[in-house]
């Protein structure tokens, strides 16, 4: 078999189409319908999706939440440095992406605000990365509900505002610990829970914190090279004997963002039983794969040549998902993280 070319999941995306705002509502965005068997793509609402479901059906969800971890501070020169907290490690140390790196280095301090939160840096890691220390300690998501900013993507061009703390939140979000949005959570409201409720629809949770590994463009010409970054996982034994239970019936998991098929897939034995299962994934998906911890997908749309697109082409095809992507921008879908949305079934 042939190497694969990260070229061949490239497209050309017009920079408009780049969602740099939510839409009014959470359920206002549009939702691209891929019928995987026959190819048809169908245009539709996200508020419809309870039409594409049944009773038994089951809704699988990330409920990580996204913590404030972007720290914008100064030196004690008083130059500008920016501290994305990645993960906790032992002892109350972080590891974080500093910048610029050049001059943040081991003993270096950095002043969030005077005399109420500082970070301190007490090993150079690889790259950009150090690991930090948080001052005061103690109570460490406290300081940053009040001093760190929502760590919005690289390609939403605008300081975050007030207004992100809830929009690039899900409804769903409880266990802190993501630094990017598990998006196509995003889209669901009040409404369409509602009614996904009334006919039977199960909403079950599982939880995959989110890095900056999300965004990390691959590199090497032979994507299969590619190594992820791992993050933490956790599926419960209640949500296994749930998923369990949907499978026996006959029921179909649809898997609410590729934070929440990768769960599942690390979950998953290779009969399509579900264990309870915790612990750091760093599961890359790429074709050729065979699913069998769902059977549908929503999703939002990916960047060019990245991990997660690669993930949905996996799942649907490399070349039916092109030419969904361009049937998107001929439609001029959003996309990306307050971007659109697109059902895989």
């Amino acid at each position: 078999m042939p190497a694969m070319d990260i070229e061949d999941f490239n497209y050309n995306l017009p920079k408009e189409l780049i969602a740099q705002e939510p839409p009014p509502s959470r359920e206002d965005s549009r939702m691209m319908v891929l019928v995987r068997e026959t190819g048809e793509i169908r245009h539709d609402r996200f508020r419809c999706l309870p039409e594409y479901l049944v009773q038994g059906d089951a809704l699988v969800i990330n409920d990580s939440r996204v913590i404030p971890a972007r720290l914008l501070g100064k030196d004690l020169r008083g130059r500008d440095v920016e501290v994305l907290l990645v993960a906790e490690r032992d002892q109350g140390a972080w590891e974080a992406l500093v910048r610029p790196s050049r001059r943040v280095d081991v003993g270096c301090e950095i002043i969030v605000s005077p005399g109420e939160m500082g970070v301190r840096v007490v090993e150079r890691l690889e790259g950009s990365k150090r690991l930090v220390r948080i001052e005061p300690d103690g109570a460490i998501l406290k300081l940053l509900e009040r001093f760190g900013h929502v760590p919005l993507p690289p390609y939403i061009r605008r300081p975050d505002r007030p207004g992100d703390r809830d929009r690039y939140q899900t409804l769903f979000a409880r266990e802190p610990g993501s630094v990017a949005a598990p998006t196509a959570g995003l889209h669901f409201g009040p409404d369409v829970l509602q009614v996904l409720e009334t006919k039977g629809i199960e909403i079950i949770p599982v939880t995959l914190h989110v890095g900056p590994g999300t965004f990390r463009p691959i590199r090497e010409k032979d994507p299969s090279m590619h190594t992820m970054d791992a993050e933490y996982y956790c599926l419960t034994a209640t949500t296994a004997e749930r998923l369990n239970r949907v499978r026996g019936k006959k029921g179909r998991i649809v898997a609410v963002g590729t934070t929440a098929a990768r769960t599942l897939e690390t979950a998953v034995d290779g009969v399509g039983a579900f264990r309870k299962s915790e612990g750091w994934t760093d599961l890359f998906i790429y074709p050729p794969y065979t699913f069998r911890g769902l059977d549908s997908l929503l999703t939002n749309f990916h960047l060019p040549k990245s991990t997660l697109l690669m993930l949905v082409a996996a799942f649907a095809g490399r070349e039916l998902i092109l030419d969904a992507y361009r049937e998107a921008i001929r439609e001029k879908y959003r996309f990306y993280s307050y971007g659109d949305v697109m059902l895989i079934r």
